[in-house]
């Protein structure tokens, strides 16, 4: 019988307030060694937060756990040394090359032979073409992998990112995945915050947080059963206005439109039955579907409290 993964993150029940608003409220997680955990939700719902929380740059009000081992209420400074932390903006010297970037974070984290180190990150990222290129001038796509490349030089145990493919295109995003999945190969834990579904399905497990509360967490799978949702797809005619009058009727739990088709759900299968009987018509078509991660969120999201309301 082999041996129960590690768990790098294990927190419970974590509070953090600003200005008397709660951010996140009694938030409890884990996640285990090598592998992706997404962490989604909409903006302002306090992922960034946790994140600043696991590595040591917030302290919680009250809680407890640890991270890599270590306590997150008093021992912050190891974390840190063992953390890489992407952020959402891009913080590294406008006025400096790809190449000169790295060997600064490469001396500011006292590596031995800092030169070599940027080295092999400029190779691995795929950056040789560009290691000269003033990062002001890199696209998105590339600064994300000068980000990256930063992140990763002082050979961390945890990588935190948080939504790192924002505003970036789809190829960028491609590669960027690509890569984060060979280090987590290698042994590499990633927490990454996101809101892109179709980049929570390339996550090993997720938990979804909405105003502060942790609303599911586990694999695509488990929380897609976990929502219980029986889902059709509506094409046709008029959708709009069909879409309008489903959002009023009892058994219909979640409409949303995707392209020319309407996704209509509910948590009451026998209902939603009847609904599709009640609307069928000429010119419709409603065909039984699986839901899908997106319809899980949605419908999370219409029924979760606004911690601002």
């Amino acid at each position: 019988m082999s041996e129960a993964p590690e768990i790098v993150i294990d927190v419970r029940g974590l509070n953090k307030s600003f200005d008397g608003k709660k951010v996140v409220e009694d938030l409890s997680m884990q996640v285990r060694r090598g592998r992706i955990h997404g962490f989604l939700g909409p903006n302002g719902s306090g992922k960034t937060t946790t994140i600043r929380m696991l590595c040591g740059l917030l302290t919680p009000d009250s809680g407890e756990g640890t991270c890599l081992g270590f306590d997150i209420l008093t021992r912050q400074r190891e974390i840190k040394r063992r953390t890489g932390y992407m952020t959402q903006r891009f913080s590294l010297y406008a006025d400096l090359t790809i190449r000169e970037n790295l060997e600064f974070i490469g001396r500011v984290y006292g590596l031995r032979d800092p030169a070599a180190r940027a080295g092999e990150a400029i190779e691995r990222l795929g950056l040789g073409g560009r290691a000269n290129q003033l990062a002001s001038e890199l696209s998105g796509g590339w600064k994300q992998r000068l980000a990256l490349g930063a992140c990763i030089m002082p050979r961390p145990e945890l990588l935190l990112l948080d939504e790192p493919t924002a505003g970036v295109d789809p190829k960028a995003r491609r590669d960027f995945w690509d890569e984060i999945h060979q280090l987590a190969h290698e042994g590499l834990t990633v927490l990454v915050s996101t809101h892109y579904m179709d980049e929570a399905e390339r996550c090993h497990e997720i938990a979804y947080i909405a105003y502060g509360h942790l609303l599911a967490r586990g694999t695509v799978a488990e929380i897609i059963a976990q929502s219980h949702l029986s889902t059709f797809v509506v094409s046709g005619d008029d959708l709009a206005a069909l879409a309008e009058i489903l959002k009023q009727t009892p058994g219909v739990d979640m409409v949303a439109p995707f392209g020319a088709k309407l996704h209509v759900a509910g948590r009451d299968a026998a209902a939603l039955d009847r609904v599709a009987e009640q609307f069928a018509a000429p010119g419709l078509v409603w065909e039984r579907d699986a839901p899908n991660l997106e319809d899980v969120f949605i419908d999370m999201m219409s029924r979760a409290r606004d911690n601002y309301s």
